[in-house]
């Protein structure tokens, strides 16, 4: 696939994620040996480490059921390689009355039209006291 077809595969993972369409979501990340990896120790900041498919899903469910109103990933720049597509992006949402308001560099690999792996980069001092409550 083309670096620009690669960009649209994960421009459209980061709408539909934002709206909370998670059947849509998932059809953009490959079956086979998928992993989303989120900076932190794991021992302190309990989002980090690596998941398969089914347990970022899982993790997706319990953010989107405890927000308020959804959380939103916006865009901000792209940069694009073979088949890594790196974006930095800010999120917003409401967490139990608190302001979850993110920024982070993702690292996509995609292979055959469809993600294969994301690192994620944050603030994790932010997300543990927001989105953990520690």
């Amino acid at each position: 696939m083309s670096i620009e077809e690669n960009k649209k595969i994960v421009a459209r993972f980061w709408t539909a994620f934002s709206a909370a369409d998670i059947e849509a979501a998932s059809s953009l990340i490959s079956d086979d040996g998928f992993t989303w990896w989120i900076a932190g120790k794991p021992g302190k900041f309990p989002l980090a480490g690596k998941r398969s498919k089914a347990e970022f899903f899982d993790l997706l469910k319990g953010v989107a059921a405890n927000s308020e109103n959804g959380l939103k990933v916006t865009p901000l720049a792209w940069t694009a390689e073979g088949d890594r597509v790196a974006l930095e992006a800010e999120s917003y949402g409401v967490f139990g009355g608190k302001v979850y308001n993110n920024f982070y560099h993702l690292l996509h690999i995609v292979r055959d039209g469809k993600i294969q792996s994301v690192k994620e980069y944050m603030d994790t001092m932010h997300a543990n006291e927001v989105l953990c409550g520690q």
